[in-house]
């Protein structure tokens, strides 16, 4: 059977410092770090567990993995029991565990909410007619992609090469739900006005290990961050979206195929005879009617094949009678429908539509596709900045649908989720933050103040819940007291 489906997400975000005589991204990004005051005292990254470079069709390291210790310094764990700091020049936001799509999607968002504080701080620290910005986005329209990728833990008993099988196709397909919107082309393909993502130019093969150069839609790091029976998925393929409803359906949806295939759910072969073009199609085609061919010589848009893994996938959940999936597959199929209307259809919903009516707007009026006024928009929409951003303008005038209230994404910013180990990695930082000497996804190493460091190792991802260990946590006193009680077999 399938098993729980342990959701987070990384989100590297573009930064910009505008009136500085000199920028420098990685120092910028390093000030927007440790400006965001959390965890009561800092911390290390413990890479002890880290396999970047294990390749799950091999089982073998490609090579030796060198950990960043300067990015270690420039490193935070949050209260929420997320990870905030620098990563190839960009602040990310690694969001804390969950197994339920919509708290994954609060957990994402709420990591837009920890960097409009650390901006808000960082801001205080500049020189006069410096202003920095950061954006929820995935291109700075020069050639340069920075990521947004998806984290699912599977069961290991699930062959690798049936992943590889099955997930080309339904990624590809999905851009109609996962697209952020972008204006032109870039790494040398032919233009285009207007795009659904801002990530199908950039990737160039179908399997890979890679995340930067030569970029997979199936990734094949094979670093669980929890025991051997897990297998974490790192989908790199999609992209950082701002509406809420859109973050919650990709990922609901995502996890639903993900589940289906673990149980043979996913019945037909529908791969792809050149999923990396397919991709690219999909992405410039804003009609969602051009065929895409299968390997075996059948024909398909990605609407029909969306289509048909919302069939699948409801049938499946049906049968696992997953009370969550009710909400989603609705939500899943309005959007289809609404997409077959047109784009302005599901512009309240979907960022790519959002983001075309109101640049084909400012056209209407007299702007081209290529004006420089419309990239500056193209790129304002995702400013994290609320005075400046246009989703949040949408968002202020009601012409975006939302799941979550202000309030309780700004709980989610300091709270963790409480359906996995993440309860009590966010609790610890709050109580015990000053006691920690280094932390991971499986692992907190605490100075017990007798001499030694003690390290508790937190493996399985769905222990460590408020229902495992909130009581013990609001007991102790002292981390003296919750070592203690641990090693005693509190949890």
């Amino acid at each position: 059977m399938a098993i729980p489906k342990v959701l987070g997400t990384e989100t590297e975000f573009g930064i910009l410092i505008r009136g500085a005589d000199t920028f420098n991204p990685s120092l910028a990004s390093a000030l927007v770090v440790n400006s965001v005051g959390e965890g009561g005292g800092q911390f290390s990254w413990s890479y002890d567990s880290e396999q970047p470079r294990s390749d799950a069709r091999s089982g073998t390291h490609i090579e030796a993995f060198q950990p960043d210790y300067e990015a270690a310094a420039v490193n935070t764990v949050l209260s929420n029991g997320a990870r905030f700091y620098v990563d190839h020049a960009h602040p990310e936001y690694s969001s804390p565990e969950t197994i339920d799509p919509r708290r994954a999607a609060l957990y994402d968002v709420a990591g837009e909410e920890v960097c409009r504080i650390a901006m808000a701080s960082a801001q205080r620290l500049l020189g006069e007619g410096e202003v920095l910005a950061l954006y929820k986005n995935n291109s700075d329209g020069k050639g340069n992609s920075y990521g947004y990728h998806e984290n699912v833990l599977l069961s290991r008993s699930l062959p690798f090469g049936r992943i590889v099988e099955a997930l080309p196709t339904f990624l590809v397909s999905r851009q109609l739900i996962s697209g952020s919107g972008k204006v032109g082309s870039e790494a040398g393909h032919p233009d285009v006005e207007f795009q659904l993502t801002q990530r199908a130019d950039f990737f160039e093969e179908v399997v890979g290990l890679e995340t930067t150069l030569r970029r997979p839609l199936v990734n094949t790091r094979d670093e669980p961050h929890a025991d051997h029976r897990y297998r974490r998925l790192h989908v790199i393929h999609g992209d950082a979206t701002r509406s809420e409803v859109q973050t919650w359906v990709k990922l609901g949806a995502l996890s639903l195929f993900l589940g289906a295939l673990e149980d043979d759910s996913i019945p037909d072969d529908l791969a792809l005879a050149e999923p990396v073009v397919a991709g690219r199609v999909v992405s410039r085609d804003l009609t969602f009617t051009a065929p895409l061919r299968l390997e075996d010589g059948r024909q398909m848009t990605a609407l029909d094949l969306q289509w048909q893994y919302h069939q699948w996938c409801g049938e499946w959940a049906t049968s696992e009678d997953l009370e969550w999936s009710i909400a989603l597959l609705d939500a899943w199929a309005e959007l289809l429908s609404g997409i077959e209307q047109g784009p302005d259809a599901v512009a309240d919903r979907l960022d790519w539509a959002a983001k075309h009516r109101l640049l084909s707007r400012a056209v209407e009026r007299g702007a081209s596709w290529d004006d420089p006024r419309i990239r500056t928009m193209d790129l304002q929409y995702h400013d994290l900045r609320p005075e400046r951003g246009l989703y949040q303008r949408l968002v202020e005038r009601g012409a975006m649908r939302r799941l979550f209230d202000d309030e309780e994404i700004r709980r989610a910013a300091h709270e963790p989720p409480d359906d996995t180990r993440a309860y009590f990695r966010g609790r610890c930082v709050e109580r015990f933050g000053a006691d920690l000497i280094a932390a991971n996804w499986d692992a907190l190493i605490f100075d017990d103040h007798r001499g030694q460091y003690k390290r508790v190792p937190m493996l399985d991802p769905l222990r460590g819940t408020k229902a495992h260990v909130a009581d013990l946590l609001d007991d102790v006193e002292d981390v003296e007291g919750l070592l203690d009680a641990l090693q005693g077999g509190g949890e």
